[in-house]
């Protein structure tokens, strides 16, 4: 068992933090089976390193997957706090859509090998849930977000959005827009 991040030396929590980057940007780039050597080379250490951090491909697959999860809802916290309700929403879903845009594979590797209901998977898409709930509310209160939508509701429409778009990922945006724009609240047509 490898230790947390936070009970490495501070050299160390540099390698782990570097691994995880470059991790998230290779698993972006090529998918869930990218090279373990380049992602060492791009951090700027030995794969001995790599696997002194991470000791199987699945482990720094998890951690990834957990980083970027957290990255996420932790950039919509930060929209909550400084933008309007609608724009801390559609800044959310769109942050949201790009990170399934390049964690599809990831998820899906990671399904297949722990399965569905792991204690990663279902802790990430547990927080992702909590800040759609968080943002839909606000926008929804604001009166910007329609009232008969949930937080499933959105999460599936932009799953759907991605999942959709997965042979012409440069649809997605528009079609998300077209998605946001149904979940708008019309006044005019009331």
């Amino acid at each position: 068992m490898t230790k947390p991040a936070a009970q490495l030396r501070a050299d160390a929590r540099q390698n782990h933090a570097r691994l995880l980057n470059a991790a998230n940007e290779a698993f972006a780039e090529h998918g869930a089976d990218a090279p373990l050597e380049d992602i060492a080379r791009r951090a700027g250490v030995g794969i001995g390193t790599l696997y002194r951090h991470f000791p199987t491909r699945l482990d720094l697959q998890a951690a990834a997957f957990r980083s970027q999860a957290i990255s996420i809802c932790d950039q919509a916290q930060g929209l909550i706090g400084t933008e309007t309700p609608e724009q801390a929403f559609y800044g959310w879903i769109k942050t949201f859509a790009a990170y399934m845009a390049t964690k599809r594979g990831l998820s899906k590797a990671l399904m297949e090998a722990l399965g569905k209901e792991s204690e990663v998977l279902s802790t990430c898409w547990q927080i992702m849930r909590d800040t759609t709930e968080r943002t839909l509310t606000d926008a929804q209160e604001a009166g910007v977000i329609r009232n008969d939508v949930s937080s499933m509701d959105v999460m599936r429409l932009v799953h759907g959005v991605m999942a959709g778009a997965e042979r012409e990922p440069d649809q997605a945006p528009r079609l998300l827009e077209i998605v946001l724009d149904g979940l708008r609240t019309h006044p005019e047509k009331a």
